[in-house]
């Protein structure tokens, strides 16, 4: 959606924005504030409206705060193929892995008695499919080599030899699944006097200390953390596994073979990684 510049007068109008269109930094670039609303183009309607509706009776709990979803004009979730939410003051910090993480524990406890939305088994981005190899949802799961093989043609050779040893070392898990956000880092705002906001939910079923060891991997690979914070939350359960999962999303979701910069940086992760002990609950997973 990059050639999206702002959303037409037909969607401020559905939605009663009439405050001039400002783009917004981070994600894709396609997010824009109107006044007190965040319009973002809908990638997937049926997850849109799953999470719109999940979000507008969530209760702000001890340690986060959510953005509430605006409906149209009409009562929908979407209009003329945008979305839109309450605008939040604060900004993401990166540099503040740790907050992130207790944020989304916060965030996940919430959630957690939410059952699965059906749209996850259809749901069908590079993301997707990157969590299904990580977790090894895939019809080639059984062959390591078929896996990083099968993604050698998106990250190129470098990415496929970086994801075979990663792949190898994965061990079943019995950590139980939940809803979680796959993408925290930089989506929890810090404001001063209030709890960090949680946006763009990125929904997935998977246990949360999986989504602890995305924001952990994310930090050690562009935000100069290193072992010391993958130690600081290796009592979360099967953590070893947890950042090996992470770490595979990560790579796997590339739709270009890897830069040399980000060949480095996910190497220099993967090194860690795989020298990381297991948490508590780790079975056979070691």
């Amino acid at each position: 959606m990059d050639h999206i510049s702002a959303p037409p007068a037909a969607v401020l109008t559905a939605f009663g924005a009439a405050a001039p269109v400002v783009p917004l930094p981070g994600g894709q670039g396609t997010a824009r504030r109107c006044g007190a609303l965040v319009l973002k183009p809908v990638a997937f309607t049926a997850e849109t409206r799953w999470r719109a509706g999940v979000l507008c009776h969530l209760v702000d709990g001890d340690g986060f705060r959510v953005a509430r979803p605006v409906s149209a004009a009409d009562g929908a979730w979407s209009a003329g193929g945008w979305e839109a939410w309450r605008w939040l003051p604060g900004a993401a910090d990166p540099y503040r892995p740790d907050e992130v993480i207790r944020a989304g524990a916060a965030f996940h406890a919430a959630v957690a008695g939410l059952p699965r939305p059906r749209f996850l088994a259809v749901r069908n981005d590079p993301w997707a499919r990157a969590e299904r190899l990580a977790f090894g949802d895939t019809d080639t799961d059984t062959d390591t080599d078929a896996d990083s093989d099968g993604a050698a043609g998106i990250v190129g050779e470098s990415g496929s030899a970086l994801l075979k040893p990663l792949l190898a070392a994965r061990r079943p898990v019995t950590t139980p699944a939940q809803l979680v956000h796959g993408d925290l880092l930089g989506n929890v705002l810090f404001a001063p006097d209030a709890p960090p906001a949680i946006i763009d939910w990125a929904v997935y079923w998977r246990p949360a200390a999986w989504a602890a060891a995305v924001v952990a991997v994310d930090a050690v690979c562009w935000w100069e953390e290193g072992a010391p914070l993958l130690e600081r939350w290796s009592g979360l359960p099967e953590w070893r596994q947890m950042l090996l999962r992470a770490l595979v999303f990560r790579i796997a979701a590339h739709t270009e073979p890897l830069t040399g910069a980000q060949e480095s940086a996910y190497a220099r992760t993967a090194e860690l990684v795989l020298g990381t002990a297991d948490g508590p609950g780790a079975g056979r997973s070691g």
